[in-house]
């Protein structure tokens, strides 16, 4: 089977593209000097983390528990739920413990950690649990001197379930410029090793001290202190990194493939059958890249996208493609290379949000025979 074969829209992966970013994010961890424990919240498939680990199995992020149950059934048994844990999913956790999973949680709230604590307590599971610390994302967290970090601290560490800290630099993502991008990873390793000496001078041990985010994986000074890292969606790339500079475009691993089901002539115009639901509606990348809309096309085969059209506007099953310069921006309109029924990928903005709909990959490998179908996890 072939690009051309598959019904649309498909998700489409390229093998190749993602074992060359797979290979350099390594090469940037062992630089490090530090544990790679890549965040699979975007791909969502054991096939993908054994290529994050050079085909091998390794420690892994997961944003949800479906996750966690879906890593832990395919060997992959050290595992950070990165979020927030509820204490209502605690008896989920102990489950997966109860197995032999070295399940992590995160907590920045004292009551959750009583509820844990109180938790473990009663099923007679000991939990293992990290603080996450605010250093500039604003999203969550507690602040590495706020006497809220040894208050949950002290309740963890008195029940033996504290196993470290963590930071997000989620605000990575809002940069400018690599500097600043420096400057943000640089805050969040000091923050997060500022918490761990301060839980440690209590007297409580702390093993883990964990980052994340891409843009600050790679663009980090230095981790001194830090033991571990959580990048992830550098596996695939988006148009979103590319704006950023973490990538290039010929980097994007991930496409949607789509259909062209009409030219409206009138408007200099194409339409997919690839829209909100299969692209989703973020549209972040156009900070960063001027006329990305809601991606860019790309011919299978092409190593680049077919500049400059872009799929201009979106309604639930309809992609409209255009020139994101005016309707004169191409003239003559290239309908000739983009007949009715012609396939083309789109590369997504957000691939984290773009691949949430489907299903299934479908695998090529630098070319267009498709040589794997790989399954996806979804859902909480």
């Amino acid at each position: 089977m072939r690009i051309a074969d598959l019904p649309t829209p498909s998700l489409v992966l390229d093998r190749a593209r993602l074992n060359r970013n797979a290979q350099r994010m390594r090469e940037r961890a062992r630089e490090l000097g530090v544990i790679l424990r890549p965040h699979l919240k975007t791909s969502k498939s054991a096939e993908v983390a054994r290529i994050a680990h050079g085909g091998a199995v390794g420690p892994v992020t997961v944003s949800t528990l479906a996750e966690a149950e879906y890593f832990a059934a395919r060997g992959f048994l050290d595992i950070l739920y990165a979020v927030g844990v509820a204490p209502a999913k605690l008896d989920r956790v102990a489950a997966l413990r109860a197995r032999g999973v070295d399940l992590k949680i995160v907590t920045d709230e004292p009551a959750v950690a009583a509820a844990i604590v109180e938790c473990g307590r009663a099923l007679g599971a000991t939990f293992r649990v990290l603080i996450e610390i605010e250093t500039g994302g604003e999203r969550a967290g507690v602040l590495p001197d706020s006497p809220e970090l040894l208050e949950i601290g002290g309740m963890l560490a008195g029940a033996g379930m504290l196993a470290g800290v963590m930071a997000h630099a989620g605000h990575s993502y809002s940069s400018d410029s690599i500097a600043e991008i420096a400057a943000i990873a640089e805050d969040e390793r000091a923050g997060v090793v500022r918490a761990a000496e301060r839980l440690r001078a209590a007297g409580y041990g702390v093993d883990i001290v964990s980052v994340g985010s891409t843009p600050t994986a790679l663009h980090a000074r230095h981790l001194t202190g830090v033991t571990e890292m959580r990048p992830g969606v550098y596996l695939f790339f988006d148009l979103f990194q590319t704006g950023l500079r973490m990538c290039n475009a010929e980097d994007v691993a991930v496409g949607v493939l789509a259909s062209v089901t009409g030219h409206r002539t009138a408007r200099k115009q194409l339409l997919l059958d690839a829209g909100g639901l299969a692209l989703s509606k973020d549209v972040g990348a156009n900070r960063h890249m001027d006329g990305v809309g809601y991606g860019l096309l790309r011919k299978p085969g092409d190593a680049l996208p077919a500049k400059p059209l872009s799929v201009l506007d979106v309604h639930q099953e309809h992609g409209i493609v255009g020139a994101p310069n005016g309707l004169d921006a191409i003239d003559p309109f290239p309908y000739a290379d983009y007949p009715i029924g012609a396939k083309v990928l789109v590369l997504p903005n957000h691939v984290c949000m773009t691949a949430a709909m489907y299903d299934r990959y479908h695998v090529v490998d630098g070319g267009d025979e498709i040589v794997a179908v790989w399954d996806r996890v979804n859902g909480w």
